[in-house]
């Protein structure tokens, strides 16, 4: 399932945008939705790739039995997406780069799993060092990582 969220990642760095990719799969493993955080293409800052994902999966009465899958922590908006529709497991490429919600998904009962994949961490610790401005907009801080820590 990392597949296809790593690969909407590199998508969204081949149009020139952050690369971070999204999937949600219901139970079974099947494929409902897939997308990238759009925010530079689209100039819509909500655009976020769990967003992106759970839009193209379109609706459902229950969201329970879902997994969304994403290569990056996330944010508080995202976690906050997951518990709002009540998104049952979430499985996160990696948390070294950026430390979102996850743990507090936890906290309120989604399976959460972090696999800690060196693929995505290297995509984002690249694209970190050679657009750091580009991602402190993304995570909402205007000058820089220290004024994130007032978020946590």
């Amino acid at each position: 399932m990392l597949e296809v969220a790593y690969d909407e990642a590199l998508r969204g760095l081949a149009e020139g945008g952050i690369p971070i990719g999204a999937a949600l799969f219901d139970a079974d493993g099947t494929l409902l939705g897939r997308g990238h955080n759009r925010r530079v293409q689209s100039g819509d800052p909500s655009v976020h790739a769990e967003t992106d994902a759970f839009r193209a999966a379109g609706r459902r009465r229950d969201y329970g039995s879902t997994i969304m899958v994403t290569t990056l922590s996330p944010c508080w908006y995202c976690s906050g997406l997951v518990r709002q529709f009540g998104i049952g497991s979430v499985v996160v490429g990696e948390a070294r780069t950026f430390s979102g919600g996850h743990d507090w998904l936890a906290e309120h009962g989604v399976a959460v799993t972090v696999l800690d994949d060196r693929r995505c961490i290297d995509l984002m610790t690249t694209f970190i060092a050679e657009y750091p401005a580009l991602w402190h907009e993304d995570i909402g801080v205007a000058d820089g990582i220290e004024g994130y820590e007032h978020r946590k």
